[in-house]
């Protein structure tokens, strides 16, 4: 379970959160072999070529995120369709995937001539996950004269995602929209749950709103063009359920690293599988990040951090997070609250996962540029700064203002030493 602690003005209250049933452990559910699933918290139905989650949510806005792969066009151009309302969808995609997916998903839309569909492109990347390329996709929006029955489709990965999410909460305010996610990172993490946003110079995801999509459509055939970067960098949110919430997951991962690396299909749909239940639990107990929710970012305080003072673009998420990750078990670590020997498996997973777990000496970061960043990190309540930090055996994990100062900035010390940026 995951302890959970509340940081008040002057005092800490704790609440225990138990995010798995008492009855214990989840098993493995098989990624071929249909079952119904709602250990973890969420209910799965899983089908011969895919799977289908629920998110559970309040006032009919419950959900499926479909997972698999060899979909028929008939077969994908049904599921997508029933979740349009009205007549009319835009399509929006970067410059990257456009040329590999665009026709297709634009045809199974199209099937049966019932609805109209537009498409845009923005260009690719974290530097245009800004106002300037969100106010190019409402420009379109208007252009093309949708209603509040369209809805739009976000074809991409988290950026995208993101975007048109945000695009889709505040255009007449607020329009339907459909998550397909084309990268690692996107199927297991961000394009579940409603966060919808863009960045700010300041600090990374600041302006955005909850705003859940209509379905989530996953086809892992589409990781087969995505470079092995990008898909290193996804795993970093694999690995994170394994270590706040699923131990058993964190396991079969140590077990399975190498399969999902080389993009073995059961290895891969099992993973986003069980990523997602574990996703679609959180959400629905704690769908605007209370309090549990805020335990899905494990090591993104520092990583946020790392991205943001780095440059936009010069790390991938995923590889941010993964220095994150290993600074927040550094910093648990050191405080005792986790053995050294989870420390090291924390290490060696996310080093066989071919993720970085220290900063490069031609790093700008230092422990000035950590501190600033971090202090208007979104998780920081009436001024003080709330992490998510790792306590007790694997799978348990505290969100908390009421830690070790000291031994904070003795990580950011310990992981900016060698950086030009602290020498500066």
């Amino acid at each position: 379970f995951c302890l959970l602690v509340l940081s008040l003005t002057l005092s800490f209250s704790t609440a225990f959160v138990s995010p798995l049933p008492s009855s214990g452990k989840a098993h493995l559910l098989s990624a071929t072999t249909p079952d119904v699933s709602d250990e973890l918290g969420s209910t799965t139905v899983a089908r011969d070529n895919y799977d289908e989650v629920k998110v559970d949510l309040s006032d009919g806005r419950d959900y499926p995120i479909y997972i698999g792969t060899g979909y028929s066009e008939q077969e994908a151009s049904v599921l997508l369709k029933s979740h349009v309302q009205g007549s009319k969808v835009l399509i929006v995609t970067n410059d990257r995937i456009a040329p590999m997916y665009l026709d297709k998903y634009e045809s199974r839309f199209s099937a049966g001539g019932d609805l109209i569909v537009d498409t845009l492109v923005v260009p690719d990347g974290e530097a245009n996950k800004s106002m300037e390329v969100l106010q190019t996709i409402l420009d379109k929006c208007l252009s093309i004269g949708l209603d509040r029955k369209a809805t739009l489709i976000a074809l991409g990965g988290g950026v995208i995602g993101d975007m048109v999410g945000f695009a889709a909460s505040i255009y007449q305010r607020g329009i339907n929209f459909i998550q397909v996610p084309t990268t690692v990172m996107a199927m297991v993490d961000s394009s579940v749950g409603g966060k919808t946003g863009v960045n700010h110079p300041a600090g990374k995801n600041m302006i955005g709103a909850f705003h859940q999509p209509q379905c989530v459509f996953i086809d892992t055939a589409t990781l087969d063009t995505l470079p092995d970067r990008e898909l290193q960098s996804g795993v970093s949110e694999i690995v994170k359920y394994g270590l706040i919430r699923d131990a058993e997951f964190f396991e079969w991962q140590e077990d399975k690293m190498e399969d999902m690396l080389k993009r073995d299909p059961e290895a891969l749909r099992f993973a986003i599988t069980r990523s997602c239940q574990n996703k679609a639990a959180v959400v629905k107990a704690d769908e605007k990040e209370a309090g549990l929710r805020a335990t899905l970012n494990l090591g993104h305080t520092y990583g946020h951090a790392i991205e943001s003072g780095s440059g936009y673009g010069t790390w991938l998420h995923g590889e941010a997070v993964a220095i994150g990750t290993a600074m927040a078990a550094t910093h648990s670590g050191r405080m005792g609250w986790i053995e050294p020997e989870l420390v090291q498996r924390i290490y060696k997973l996310l080093e066989r996962a071919n993720l970085p777990v220290e900063l490069p000496p031609d790093s700008p970061m230092n422990r000035e540029t950590f501190l600033k960043l971090m202090s208007v990190d979104k998780k920081v309540e009436n001024g003080t700064l709330r992490l998510i930090l790792l306590k007790g055996p694997l799978g348990n994990c505290v969100f908390t203002g009421d830690f070790d100062q000291k031994a904070m900035i003795d990580t950011i010390d310990e992981f900016v030493a060698e950086c030009d940026g602290s020498a500066s």
